[in-house]
């Protein structure tokens, strides 16, 4: 049972229907902030250290969000609450990330003793006069799907599918993503099942101290996915929006009208066809994989996730 509704005030405007938008590693889901950022009206945020703290420690360790229960909503909201905040202090800590989304340049380092300036073409990117909803795309956020839920109940949700063999490309190429690998971050041997790792069963967590790279990608794609679908089967659908990122690319003026029509607020039709025009689109873009993984890697994709390639309609084998 979803927790009451709690009202959240951020910079004087009451917090409505907050946007999250979910999706595995290089899904696609940085196109759709790109758009939502760019609506009249939203204030997107991606990346805040407030927040990438709480959801990694939920992601990583589920029995915390499990065992807090209403006191992990709570710390959730009280995050958020900072993050959405429009003000000097706030936005220092906005990433380069956050602000690239927004076409803005990185913000340059405050001088020593002094705070981060406000006004200029380094200055927030929004202004909270004019706010009127909140949204997020911080990396991961599947993982803490259901204490979203717990901390806005009124939330909207949207996820980004994409085929996992051109994510696992794109994740073969991010150091960041493959950072997570590392033995001293794959925490295993305390946390089993992993959703995070995409590791559910003994056969998985055998196999993954010699697996390679390519079927540790996988098996994080197959994880996220998994949890989408829950997602789909638990969430009412006027909160939950399914994006295919091959869609996305093809049809973005489609694409931008149905996000506009489930998220009740104008998108303008031309943000996604704009930036998929001009080459915004995640990394390799759509069928890349073919090109830019080897003939063994594709196929331990396959094996590792080839059920869940062919439920979302992908072919596998001699048809991929």
């Amino acid at each position: 049972m979803r927790s009451t509704p709690h009202i959240l005030v951020v910079n004087g405007t009451k917090v409505r229907r907050p946007v999250f938008i979910l999706g595995a590693p290089h899904s696609g889901a940085e196109l759709l902030a790109r758009a939502v950022k760019r609506s009249p009206g939203f204030h997107l945020t991606t990346g805040r250290p407030g927040v990438l703290r709480v959801t990694y420690a939920f992601a990583r360790q589920p029995s915390i969000a499990a065992e807090r229960g209403k006191g992990a909503a709570r710390v959730l909201r009280d995050a958020y609450a900072e993050a959405w905040q429009v003000s000097a202090r706030a936005c220092a800590q906005c990433s380069d990330e956050c602000r690239e989304l927004a076409g803005l340049p990185p913000r340059p380092p405050a001088a020593p003793g002094r705070p981060a300036p406000e006004g200029g073409p380094h200055g927030p990117c929004a202004d909270p006069q004019g706010l009127e909803r909140f949204a997020d795309a911080s990396p991961d956020l599947i993982y803490s799907a259901d204490v979203l839920l717990d901390a806005f109940p009124d939330a909207q949700l949207v996820q980004v599918i994409r085929d996992g063999r051109d994510v696992v490309a794109d994740m073969l190429d991010d150091e960041r993503c493959l950072a997570w690998f590392k033995p001293a971050l794959a925490n295993l041997d305390t946390v089993f099942p992993n959703p995070f790792f995409g590791v559910e069963d003994h056969t998985d967590r055998n196999r993954w101290p010699r697996a390679a790279a390519a079927v540790k990608c996988a098996l994080r794609w197959r994880g996220s996915v998994r949890l989408s679908a829950r997602l789909r089967q638990q969430v009412p659908e006027e909160q939950l929006l399914t994006v295919r990122y091959e869609d996305l690319v093809a049809r973005p003026r489609a694409i931008a009208a149905g996000l506009s029509e489930y998220l009740d607020v104008r998108v303008p039709r031309t943000a996604l066809s704009g930036l998929v025009r001009a080459g915004e689109a995640t990394d390799g873009g759509v069928g890349s994989w073919r090109d830019r993984l080897t003939q063994r890697q594709a196929a331990q994709v396959e094996k590792v996730a080839g059920t869940e390639l062919r439920r979302l309609g992908y072919r596998t084998g001699r048809e991929g």
